[in-house]
């Protein structure tokens, strides 16, 4: 079988659990299970090391030209995807993934990008609790769903701010994969859902 490939994008002031948090469920599935035939890696534009919004730094498997096909595609958020909105060739690039990779997702504001770019028009999606009026405002058409952790359209998931972006890779695990799977990665990141405070 033919490794399916999960890419993470990278880019500067992204949000750190946005892009760590999925990573911390996809890579551990994929190390544990490799069987189930998924690998995954993380990218910036230009391989180059990225700072993150609160000051870590990550440096990135491989530069988007370097990239394998994509069986799916994570669009982190944070403070860098701001500038993405108004970044033509960012939204061009967004477009271009939209063509070749079967399913989309974001987190936190990276569903901004992805309504910027003309990914969520009538559709439902979600982002960040203090940025839903911004994904509104995009597109009109966009069904804004405030309440939900993350939201599944098909070939477009979205999820809801930072730690959101755990419970949405989870999904993906058990949409690719089965439930059983999602609960035996939930069990091995010792994730438990419940608030402690």
């Amino acid at each position: 079988m033919d490794t399916r490939w999960l890419g993470i994008l990278l880019f500067e002031d992204v949000e750190e659990l946005d892009a760590v948090g999925p990573w911390e469920v996809l890579s551990w599935w994929t190390a544990n299970f490799a069987d189930d035939g998924y690998r995954v890696t993380t990218f910036s534009v230009d391989g180059s090391p990225v700072r993150c919004a609160k000051g870590m730094t990550i440096v990135p498997d491989l530069a988007a030209a370097d990239l394998p096909p994509l069986e799916v595609l994570v669009h982190p958020g944070g403070r860098g995807t701001r500038q993405m909105l108004e970044d033509a060739e960012h939204l061009e690039r967004v477009q271009a993934w939209r063509r070749d990779v079967p399913l989309m997702t974001s987190v936190c504001t990276g569903s901004l990008v992805y309504a910027a770019a003309g990914l969520l028009g009538g559709r439902p999606a979600t982002t960040h609790h203090a940025s839903l009026d911004v994904l509104g405002g995009l597109d009109a058409s966009i069904e804004v769903r405030p309440d939900d952790r993350f939201v599944d359209d098909g070939d477009v998931v979205t999820s809801s701010g930072v730690s959101a972006g755990i419970d949405m890779a989870l999904h993906l695990v058990a949409r690719l994969v089965g439930i059983e799977r999602a609960r035996q990665v939930r069990r091995g990141i010792q994730y438990d859902p419940e608030p402690p405070v």
